[in-house]
């Protein structure tokens, strides 16, 4: 079985493939103050629910957008799993094209994104990944990651309008029955599902155009069903889309 890894600003998300097939998933919230043994505690006990061991382990990858944490899971899988653990990150094997100023700057997810969504839905393809940001990646037909668009997360954005306006309560972030709300908890609830919505169609329509206006949109991420219920533009909603880009640089880079 393999070990997958996916360090998130506000998550970290594990699978563990077998023959190709994602047999578990778990999601944690990401702590920069945990120690390897304490994320291991937390491991155990995903592992101990799913009935078998760590010794069932012989390999593992990790991407991270979150530098203080990856070592701290690095050594984890090393000293847990007695596996060294791949990187995806500079001199890995990904099979991709990066048409972008500096490769360096992009976000693993991003790129571990694109090389699934192009295995999985050819291109051009366009995937919209909502985590603490909200990430726009383009693909050409050719398969070339040709760059993106980075939006504020819906999270951050919620979180900001409460702690900047005195009067606005914190609200959940749900489908709001109507566009105009009859108090304020409907209206901020309004402004920012449809605020959203709308946010995505434009950035999505206007990359469409760019790519020739046959790119296929892929959506993944927390909020990414919630969003796509009432996006003109989302075709397709595929929520383990990291973990499988994942599965498929492992493989690339296993000899």
């Amino acid at each position: 079985m393999i070990l997958v890894i996916d360090i998130g600003n506000t998550n970290i998300v594990l699978g563990v493939y077998k023959e190709q097939k994602l047999v578990h998933h778990w999601r944690i919230s990401t702590d920069k103050s945990r120690t390897m043994d304490e994320y291991a505690v937390i491991v155990r006990s995903f592992f101990n629910l799913s009935k078998f061991s760590f010794n069932d382990i012989h390999g593992a990858i990790i991407s991270s957008v979150v530098p203080p944490v990856t070592p701290i899971l690095e050594m984890m899988v090393e000293k847990y799993f007695s596996v060294t653990p791949l990187s995806v990150g500079p001199g890995i094997k990904t099979g991709l094209s990066i048409a972008y100023d500096n490769p360096r700057e992009i976000g693993a997810d991003r790129i571990v994104n694109a090389i699934a969504g192009f295995n999985k839905y050819g291109g051009p393809l366009v995937i919209v990944d909502f985590g603490t940001a909200t990430t726009f990646c383009a693909i050409s037909q050719k398969g070339e990651y040709l760059g993106g668009a980075i939006a504020p997360g819906i999270g951050i954005s919620t979180e900001a309008l409460f702690q900047r306006a005195s009067k606005l309560p914190r609200v959940e972030i749900v489908k709001p029955k109507s566009i105009i709300g009859k108090n304020t908890v409907n209206g901020m609830q309004a402004g920012i599902y449809y605020g959203f919505c709308g946010q995505v169609d434009r950035i999505v329509e206007l990359m469409q155009e760019e790519l020739g206006g046959q790119a296929k949109i892929v959506a993944t991420g927390g909020l990414a069903e919630l969003i796509a219920g009432d996006s003109k533009k989302i075709e397709v909603i595929d929520p383990f889309l990291t973990l499988e880009g994942l599965i498929i640089i492992y493989e690339k880079n296993r000899h």
